[in-house]
C-alpha cells in the first residue's frame, strides 16, 4: 500500500500548467513545509515536500490555496528517476501525488496571521482577552488552550 497523509504550510503559491493532450488536464504543483515532531540539535525542524495535483483539484488549489496557508493532503508517494542531460548523472526526485486536499485552518485565521494581528482579530470578533480571563489562552491558529482553572460554566458545551 502506498498512502501518505501530510499537514503543513504552503511554501509558495500553487502553479498550474496544462497538459498538451487532446483534452488538456490541469497539473498543479506546490510545496508543503511539514514540521517534524522531534528535532535534534543542528537538524532542520521541517521537511519540504513537493506536491502535484491533477484535474479539477489542481484548479481548485490554484484558485484558493495561498503561500503560508495550512493544508492537509493525502495521496501517494512517487519516485521519479532520470538521467541529467547536462551532467550525465542519474537523478531522483520524490513527490506526493495528491488525491485529496483540504483546508486545515480557517480563512479568518489565515488572514489575521498574514495581517500580523491575532489579538486585533480576537477583539474584533468579541473573543475574551487574556486580561479578563487568564485561563483563556488564545493561540495564533484560532484554537484556545483550556487550563485546569476553568469552571464548567466557562465551557461552551
Amino acid at each position: 500500500m502506498n498512502k501518505i497523509v501530510l499537514m503543513g504550510r504552503l511554501t509558495r503559491d500553487p502553479e498550474t500548467r496544462y497538459s498538451q493532450s487532446a483534452e488538456p488536464v490541469a497539473v498543479t504543483r506546490y510545496g508543503l513545509a511539514v514540521n517534524r515532531r522531534y528535532k535534534r540539535e543542528g537538524e532542520p525542524d521541517a521537511d519540504f515536500i513537493n506536491c502535484t495535483v491533477f484535474g479539477k483539484q489542481g484548479e481548485f488549489a490554484q484558485k484558493y490555496f495561498r503561500k503560508g496557508m495550512m493544508v492537509a493532503v493525502s495521496g501517494r508517494l512517487q519516485i521519479r528517476n532520470w538521467d541529467d542531460q547536462q551532467t550525465g548523472q542519474k537523478r531522483t526526485a520524490a513527490e506526493v501525488i495528491v488525491e485529496e486536499q483540504d483546508f486545515a485552518e480557517s480563512k479568518s485565521s489565515f488572514e489575521a496571521r498574514n495581517q500580523g494581528g491575532y489579538q486585533a482579530q480576537a477583539q474584533s470578533q468579541g473573543m475574551p482577552s487574556t486580561a479578563s480571563n487568564p485561563a483563556y489562552q488564545p493561540q495564533p491558529d484560532g484554537f484556545s488552550a483550556i487550563t485546569e482553572s476553568l469552571d464548567d460554566d466557562d465551557l461552551p458545551f
